[in-house]
């Protein structure tokens, strides 16, 4: 049977879908303390949510070049082959949605166009725990390589999957760290003594 509906019973069931529920309003400010504690504590806070959250007690959330060596050994060449494929074929897409840049002069020394210039810093969400998305690394950096971005700094909720380590260290990114949740969002976002902010986070995102 179909059923038509008017454009207020579509607002009214929109409104309805548990987005403005009372479990939503609670997310938000749960969300909204962790970056606050993160704005404020900064490290302390990291350390704190990750122990919380991911029953994981950091002393170092940068990944060091031992830990992705032990990533190397554990993941098969046949799998780094088909990220690679899978990474070219990415950038092959979005080489054509650059857009460039042009100047024309008018005369007397005036000219006027149009430039397009990179962010300096992107953060990279991926995301960890029950599901692993190796694709989550290739559909945010490549783009931002492409684009120009000079610092690419990738979270991801400890422990870091190592096909997730490989495939950032494959596309040549040298800042990885183990933390993920909000906390990670409010390190890019506010900066702390172990994680520097960036301009711009992207990624996968959730409630």
């Amino acid at each position: 049977m179909l059923k038509i509906y008017s454009g207020k019973d579509i607002f009214d069931l929109l409104s309805n879908d548990g987005s403005n529920s009372t479990n939503s309003l609670k997310v938000e400010k749960t969300v909204k303390a962790i970056l606050a504690d993160v704005k404020k504590r900064g490290d302390s806070a990291l350390k704190y949510f990750t122990q919380k959250f991911d029953r994981q007690k950091i002393t170092s959330f940068k990944v060091s070049q031992r830990e992705i060596e032990d990533a190397y050994n554990k993941v098969d060449q046949k799998f780094i082959g088909v990220f690679n494929r899978m990474a070219k074929r990415v950038a092959d897409f979005h080489k054509r949605e650059i857009q460039h840049g042009w100047v024309e002069k008018l005369g007397d020394g005036i000219s006027y166009g149009m430039r397009f210039v990179p962010v300096e810093s992107a953060g990279v969400y991926v995301p960890g725990g029950t599901a692993t998305y190796p694709s989550s690394v290739i559909m945010n950096v490549v783009p931002a390589q492409l684009a120009g971005v000079k610092r690419i700094v990738l979270v991801s909720p400890p422990k870091i999957d190592p096909r997730i380590l490989v495939g950032a260290t494959e596309l040549g990114v040298t800042e990885i760290y183990q933390v993920g949740g909000a906390q990670a969002i409010g390190a890019l976002a506010f900066g702390t003594k172990s994680i520097k902010k960036v301009d711009k986070i992207t990624g996968p995102g959730n409630i």
